[in-house]
């Protein structure tokens, strides 16, 4: 079954080269019961490690069944383990938050087998555990322990039985029993090879090899092995058995083990999901506060109007003592009438503004009073919530009637509706005829605090005024604005017979522009909230890598138990990088909850309009899971790569 042909073994102990084996030769037959014996590093470990794939020696070779397997690769070594291998250690190496059942179970994972749980209860019934199936290892004795370790290694109904001191750890009774199921073994047709440092243990087995010094000193054969059947295999054929479907070892492997480890650690998962949980939670508070933002930015500008100019009396530049000093254009309403008549223009409307107190049942107010044209309601959307607005006929006729806001109605009429009703402006009499849309707030303004009155009212009925303050006017299309621009300025320089320094007395302002430049401020303040969020995520990351990398550490024999009964680099690989996808994923989705409930909480308090945007949603989900990914890769790429041998040594 085994033949070693010089096999040699060097290690580096720091900057000393310590030869464990020197040109070894061996051959074991199948069903023999082989002890390994001899001093402390005499090199008996080292021997039974590269017998049982363990390890690979520097020179000389291997052969399984007649084959060469001393310059298998990694992987290749991994199948031997997991199909011809059952390993039982000294310290047993049972993974203590699982079950015994979930301990034996473990090789058929990377066998690709199913019924797990059946087949693991029925080598833990064989091995006299049939009551302690679901219980942990803490819960069971050292050598219900190592019985649980010994139906582990025997699970896969492997070829040949490795024991490394077996019975070390154990009370006598316990080394009786131990024996007694390996003698067992043997005797049903395993072949046993066990390491072990006690003659009368050894004195129990068929064939006793010393070693002494990385060399084989004695061979001593007590009985022939029996008669058993030749296996009729060869190492190609073994390697048959390990699976290649990747959806199935997601399904059934990786994925489960990835969530017994996270279960079994709790602290440490929820560790690493609270950077991830906090990133994306401000990503979707940011950005549904952004958006909400750029909502109430848009439809402040759709208040405004679309393809809107302001004729404004003055320079841009005008202030103060300049406006007093007769540097301005006053507009008539014979300059609104003569631009209505410019081409591409579709709306225009005078206004006359002003502040006075309106009085109803008892009530008084301070609001702000807007004398306006007829297409007012048509220029800045603002046409009657219910009511109607007041015509062209009682414009002319400087009919005393009002729209009034949703804050006026509030602070003097309450819940009474107010249409119809008569209320006082400065003392003048008006009928309410319509309510205004509701609008909300604009920077310290209250857009809803206001009076709407046909202009010429508010000019020589209520205000006083001789002039209008400024027009609006609207153009047939945004393609169309400035050469409407262009027209309003030679209609008033003609009218006024403006030249010199007084071409400068009055200003036409582009909304379009400012709408533009307003949108680019909301998306640039967007885009520079969704980037400092995109930050804390980063930081997440580095946090999921710090603990993956520590998570590496921490299970560094565990990694390698994992590699002793089969696992491939890519289990390892897989596992460790679905744990951080898993992680990231749970901490994704808590954290779209959590910023869900901060952004309705910030609307709650301050009133801002917040809007969870799926895109946001999907784009923080997404922008996890590349995190853990990302992050995990290399934690998970050095788990994969960690020497088996190694990674059961580590302290």
């Amino acid at each position: 079954m085994i033949e070693l042909k010089n096999i040699s073994k060097t290690y580096r102990m720091g900057s000393i080269d310590v030869q464990a084996l020197k040109s070894v030769s061996l051959k074991i037959e199948q069903g023999e019961f082989v002890s390994i014996m001899g001093p402390s590093g005499s090199g008996k470990s080292t021997l039974l490690h590269i017998l049982g794939f363990l390890d690979r020696p520097d020179s000389g070779t291997y052969l399984l069944l007649g084959e060469d397997v001393s310059k298998l690769k990694d992987d290749s070594l991994a199948v031997l383990r997991n199909n011809v291998a059952g390993f039982v250690f000294q310290q047993f190496y049972l993974l203590p938050r699982l079950s015994a059942a979930d301990n034996v179970s473990l090789p058929l994972i990377y066998a690709g087998s199913k019924d797990l749980k059946a087949r693991s209860e029925q080598k833990l019934e064989s091995v006299g555990l049939k009551d302690r199936v679901k219980h942990n290892p803490s819960e069971l004795s050292g050598g219900q322990q190592q019985r649980v370790a010994i139906a582990r290694a025997l699970v896969n109904e492997p070829l040949i039985i490795f024991a490394d001191e077996p019975t070390g750890n154990l009370d006598l009774k316990s080394k009786d029993e131990i024996m007694g199921i390996l003698k067992k073994l043997n005797d049903d047709g395993k072949t046993v090879i066990m390491v072990t440092h006690e003659p009368e243990i050894a004195a129990q087995t068929k064939r006793i090899i010393r070693v002494s010094d990385g060399n084989i000193v004695s061979d001593e054969r007590k009985d022939q092995p029996a008669g058993q059947p030749v296996v009729e295999k060869t190492v190609k054929s073994l390697f048959q058995k390990k699976k290649s479907n990747i959806i199935s070892e997601l399904l059934h492997d990786h994925i489960p083990q990835a969530f017994t480890s996270m279960i079994t650690h709790k602290m440490r998962s929820m560790l690493s999901m609270l950077g991830i949980l906090i990133g994306v939670g401000a990503v979707i508070a940011m950005m549904a506060i952004g958006t909400g933002a750029q909502k109430s930015i848009a439809d402040r500008l759709a208040s405004l109007g679309s393809n809107l100019l302001m004729v404004m009396p003055g320079s841009q530049n005008s202030r103060g003592v300049a406006l007093a000093a007769g540097t301005v254009t006053r507009f008539t309403v014979e300059d609104v009438a003569a631009i209505s008549l410019l081409p591409d223009v579709r709306h225009v409307s005078g206004n006359a503004n002003g502040r006075a107190q309106v009085v109803y049942g008892g009530k008084n107010w301070n609001t702000s009073v807007q004398g306006t044209g007829v297409d007012y309601p048509d220029i800045h959307a603002a046409k009657p919530a219910y009511g109607r607005f007041f015509t062209a006929d009682e414009v002319k006729k400087r009919e005393k009637v009002a729209i009034i806001g949703a804050t006026v109605i509030k602070n003097i009429y309450g819940s009474a509706n107010p249409i119809g009703t008569v209320m006082k402006i400065n003392r003048v009499n008006f009928v309410v005829i319509g309510v205004l849309p509701v609008k909300g707030s604009s920077g310290f303004r209250d857009e809803d605090d206001a009076v709407v009155i046909p202009v010429s009212t508010a000019m020589y009925r209520l205000l006083g005024k001789q002039f209008v303050d400024n027009i609006d006017v609207e153009a047939t299309d945004m393609d169309k604005m400035d050469s409407v621009s262009a027209g309003i300025s030679n209609v008033i320089i003609k009218r006024h017979q403006l030249s010199g320094s007084k071409l400068d007395s009055f200003s036409i302002r582009n909304m379009a522009d400012m709408q533009a430049a307003l949108k680019s401020t909301t998306n640039t303040m967007s885009l520079l909230l969704g980037f400092i969020a995109a930050i804390s995520l980063v930081v997440g990351g580095i946090g999921i890598m710090n603990i993956m990398l520590v998570s590496v550490t921490e299970r560094t024999k565990e990694i390698g138990l994992r590699k002793a009964i089969g696992a491939q680099r890519m289990d390892i690989l897989l596992q460790f990088l679905i744990e951080s996808i898993v992680m990231t994923s749970f901490g994704g989705i808590i954290g779209i909850i959590m910023g869900a409930g901060t952004a309705i909480i910030v609307s709650t308090i301050t009133g801002w309009v917040v809007i969870i945007s799926p895109i946001s949603v999907i784009l923080a989900v997404g922008f996890s899971i590349l995190i853990g990914v990302s992050f995990g890769f290399f934690p998970a790429v050095r788990a994969s790569q960690l020497n088996p041998i190694e990674a059961l040594r580590f302290e």
